[in-house]
């Protein structure tokens, strides 16, 4: 691995709902090769202040221009976090929700037909209060990521981490970082939970500077496709120090 070079941003990766930090491990491995610094967050999921409040946490102890990557649900995270907790000068969604104000997790996977999640979730009541969501095994394969083996499959099933079922349902906070701050899109033609014309109109609607979608591949376009995604994101990190 290449040295840390503090001329470069420093990359912060949030991951989604059914998955974990270690779903970046390939990405992050080519961007430490080529000498950046990247944080792979645990995020909480649970729920949108919540966790963008963790999220911006993480941030303060940041220093340096900063490239926020997310996927799924952790576009939302990327999207609410404190435009004050760094110094946030790109975005980058890997299948990421980029949601406005008022908007939910809910509504804008209901946006346009084609995702297949819902029928695919199973049930945890908290003794605590709410439920938590988890992707049943048996169907995670086919619904999460069916362009990688069955062996990667299973073992993501097994460690795929549950988001609070509220999360999907609580309104996105106001000025959203996508409105203020470059992004980047990337998603996969086929993913099933979030559908392909979904990814488009947040793309467009934030005017992103690249929108790639990848023909054939899954809501896992990072895992799949690690090199197209952290060459996106490279992309981004160069812009981010050229800026401001």
């Amino acid at each position: 691995m290449a040295p840390h070079d503090h001329r470069k941003a420093t990359i912060v990766l949030a991951h989604g709902a059914f998955a974990e930090s270690s779903s970046w491990d390939e990405v992050v491995s080519i961007l430490q090769q080529q000498g950046h610094h990247a944080v792979s967050v645990a995020v909480p999921l649970r729920g949108v202040a919540y966790d963008a409040a963790y999220f911006s946490d993480v941030l303060r102890t940041l220093t340096g221009p900063l490239v926020l990557v997310g996927h799924s649900y952790g576009g939302v995270v990327i999207s609410s976090a404190d435009a004050e907790a760094g110094d946030i000068r790109e975005l980058v969604y890997v299948s990421g929700l980029a949601g406005d104000s008022g908007e939910t997790g809910a509504s804008l996977v209901g946006k346009f037909p084609g995702s297949t999640l819902g029928p695919t979730l199973t049930v945890v009541n908290l003794s605590s209060g709410g439920h938590d969501l988890y992707i049943d095994q048996d169907k995670y394969h086919a619904q999460f990521c069916a362009d990688l083996s069955s062996r990667k499959a299973a073992q993501m099933a097994t460690s795929q981490r549950p988001i609070l079922e509220s999360a999907f349902s609580e309104p996105f906070g106001s000025n959203p970082l996508w409105k203020t701050v470059p992004s980047r899109f990337i998603w996969g033609e086929l993913d099933r939970n979030i559908p392909r014309r979904t990814h488009r109109f947040m793309a467009t609607r934030a005017r992103a500077v690249e929108a790639i979608e990848v023909p054939g591949s899954s809501h896992v376009v990072g895992i799949s496709h690690p090199r197209l995604t952290a060459a996106l994101i490279e992309r981004a990190a160069r812009a981010a120090v050229r800026t401001r």
